[in-house]
C-alpha cells in the first residue's frame, strides 16, 4: 500500500522526506539513490533548465552561466523572503524559488510513492526567528503557503527536535529522560522529552515534552563567522581607505560571506559601488580579489571552500581555504583554535539555551539520562563539549546526523494522518 502522507525536513543545508511502509519510517531516495538533497537551486541560463540539490551545485562548480541559490530556509520570516532576485530577463521572489524547491521534494515523493501525496508533516524549528513572534509566526505561514501552492491539501508542524526524539525513541528499551540537540545548518534546537517503548505507543505526547527552546544559530552563521575573520580580510575587509580616516565599508564583505545574500552583490548597482571603494582603498590589490570573485560569480564557490575547512577541522587542527581564481588567487589558514575563537560567542548562546531548557522543564542536569545528537553542527568539537558538559551523567547517543528529523517527521505524519 502506497504512503500517503509523509514528513519533509526543509533544512537549510540538506533536506530529506520521510514516508512509513510496513509500519517502519525510512528516507525517500531524492538524488541518484541518496536520501539526503542539499538545499540548492541553480537557474541555467544556457539551457533555461533549473537544478537541484547536488546537480545544482554541480552546475555552478563546473562554470555553468547561471544563479545558485542556498540557504533558502534562511529567508523565512526575514525581510528577503518577499524581496526579489534576477534570473536572466525576468525578476522572481524568494518564496517562489522555495515554493520551487518544496515543489521538487513532492515531486520525488510521489514518484516513490506512485501517486499523489497530499497530507504532510513540515518540520519547522522551534523559533524561526528569535525572540520575534510576530516574524515567527509569518514564517510559518510562509512555509505553509509555498506548500499549499505546490499541492499539499493537508499541513501540519513539528519542531524538529520532537521529531529526533519520535525517532531515537524507535531505539530506546527502557524510559529515559532525553534533552533532544538538534544543531543544523540555520538553527539549534533543544527539547527535554520522556520516552520509552510504552510511551511510543501513545496518540496524545504533550505530557512527554517537558520544554522545548531554539536560538538561530546553525552551520551557516559559524560559515559566515569563519568568512568574515578569516578570509574577507584578505579581500580589503577592515583594511582602510587612503586618507586613514575610516575603513572601507563592510556590508559588500558581510553579503560575500553570507549565503543567502551572496546573489545580492552581482547586480550592477554593487559593481559600481565597488569600483568606487577600490579607488578610495589604501589595498587596491585586495579589493581587486574582490572584484574578480563578483565578476566570476565565485561567491557561492568561496563560501563552500569556508564550509569544507570547518567541517575538515572536526578532526584536523589546521585547514586551509585555498582560491585559484585568476585575479584573485590567495590561501587562508584556519586553526582548531580559530575556529573555537571565531564561533566562541555564538556557542556561549547555545549552551545557555540548553541550560534554560534544562531549568524550563523543572528538571536537574542530574536527572536527564541521554542526550540524543542529531544535525550536523553536532560534530564541531567545541559545541558538543560545551553542551555534554552542562549533563556529565547521561548516556550520548548519536542519531542519523541528517536523517533523523525526516524520520521522525514521518512518524508524526503517521499519527496525524494515518
Amino acid at each position: 500500500m502506497r504512503p500517503a502522507f509523509a514528513g519533509i525536513d526543509f533544512g537549510t543545508s540538506n533536506s530529506t522526506v520521510g514516508v512509513v511502509s510496513s509500519g517502519q519510517p525510512h528516507l525517500v531516495p531524492l538524488e541518484d539513490g541518496q536520501v539526503t538533497l542539499p538545499s540548492a537551486v541553480f537557474f541555467n541560463f544556457e539551457d533555461g533548465r533549473i537544478g537541484y540539490g547536488r546537480q545544482a551545485i554541480a552546475n555552478y562548480t563546473d562554470a555553468v552561466e547561471g544563479r545558485l541559490m542556498r540557504s533558502l530556509k534562511s529567508v523565512l520570516g526575514s525581510s528577503l523572503a518577499h524581496e526579489k532576485t534576477r534570473i536572466k530577463a525576468r525578476s522572481i521572489g524568494f518564496m517562489e524559488i522555495v515554493g520551487l524547491f518544496i515543489g521538487h521534494l513532492r515531486k520525488r515523493l510521489e514518484e516513490h510513492a506512485g501517486g499523489a501525496v497530499e497530507s504532510v508533516v513540515l518540520g519547522r524549528p522551534v523559533q524561526f526567528v528569535d525572540d520575534d513572534a510576530k516574524a515567527d509566526a509569518k514564517a510559518q505561514s510562509e512555509l505553509e503557503a509555498a506548500a499549499h501552492a505546490q499541492g499539499f491539501k493537508h499541513i501540519a508542524f513539528q519542531f524538529e527536535p520532537i521529531a529526533a526524539a519520535l525517532d531515537y525513541e524507535q531505539k530506546v528499551t527502557r524510559e529515559e529522560l532525553a534533552l533532544i540537540v538538534d544543531m543544523g545548518g540555520g538553527t539549534s534546537d533543544f527539547s527535554i522529552v520522556k520516552v520509552s517503548p510504552q510511551r511510543a505507543r501513545s496518540f496524545d505526547r504533550k505530557d512527554d515534552i517537558l520544554a522545548s527552546r531554539g536560538v538561530h544559530i546553525g552551520g551557516t552563521d559559524f560559515d559566515r563567522l569563519l568568512s568574515i575573520a578569516h578570509v574577507m580580510p584578505r579581500l580589503g575587509y577592515l583594511t582602510p581607505t587612503k586618507d586613514g580616516k575610516r575603513n572601507l565599508p563592510a556590508s559588500y564583505f558581510i553579503d560575500l560571506a553570507t549565503w543567502q545574500r551572496i546573489n545580492l552583490v552581482y547586480t550592477a548597482k554593487a559593481m559600481t559601488h565597488l569600483r568606487q571603494i577600490r579607488y578610495e582603498a589604501e589595498r587596491a590589490d585586495l579589493v581587486d580579489r574582490f572584484i574578480h570573485i563578483v565578476e566570476h560569480r565565485y561567491g557561492h564557490a568561496l563560501a563552500a571552500l569556508v564550509e569544507k575547512a570547518k567541517i575538515e577541522l572536526t578532526d584536523r587542527s589546521s585547514a586551509e581555504v585555498a582560491v585559484t581564481l585568476p585575479g584573485a588567487a590567495f590561501a587562508a589558514e584556519i586553526t582548531r583554535e580559530g575556529l573555537n575563537a571565531t564561533i566562541a560567542r555564538d556557542i556561549e548562546r547555545i549552551t545557555e539555551t540548553v541550560g534554560q531548557t534544562i531549568r524550563d522543564a523543572q528538571v536537574k542536569p542530574a536527572d536527564i539520562t541521554a542526550v540524543f545528537l542529531t544535525g550536523g553542527s553536532t560534530a564541531i568539537p567545541l559545541a558538543r563539549r560545551e553542551i555534554l558538559s552542562l549533563v556529565p551523567q547521561a548516556s550520548v547517543i548519536e542519531g542519523d546526523m541528517f536523517g533523523s528529523v525526516g524520520l521522525g517527521l514521518a512518524l508524526d505524519a503517521q499519527r496525524k494522518f494515518g
